[in-house]
């Protein structure tokens, strides 16, 4: 099994409802997500999935994101715009993306900051 891997970011502004703490509050951030499928062979030319189709996929999501206000936008205008549910919301989207693809999607990172980070992979 091969697990291949893309990075990107994207700046935006989110507030957590019910946080009781700085957070509740209007705040942003440069969230980098990092994506990984899974393939089970590799093609004719040696590549469990391309880069670049995998980065592009990943991109459009994560483009409706970029510099916006997270709570306004579908995924998040009931639930928090946690780390844990847009890596969440990244994944599921991503899923559909990659369905008439030869890899598997297997987890979605995100980090807030440097140092504080949420994989999203589900049972």
């Amino acid at each position: 099994m091969y697990e291949i891997s893309v990075e990107m970011d994207f700046d935006a502004a989110h507030f957590l409802r019910g946080y009781q703490g700085k957070c509740e509050a209007l705040h942003g951030h440069r969230f980098k997500v990092m994506a990984t499928v899974t393939a089970a062979k590799l093609n004719e030319i040696g590549l469990g999935y391309d880069f670049t189709e995998l980065k592009k996929k990943l991109g459009e999501i994560i483009a409706v994101y970029d510099h916006t206000c997270l709570n306004d936008l579908p995924p998040f205008k009931k639930n928090n715009p946690s780390s844990e549910n847009i890596a969440a919301a990244i994944f599921n989207e991503l899923k559909k993306r990659l369905k008439s693809t030869p890899v598997k999607i297997n987890a979605v990172t995100v980090w807030e900051s440097p140092g504080s980070h949420v994989t999203y992979r589900p049972d």
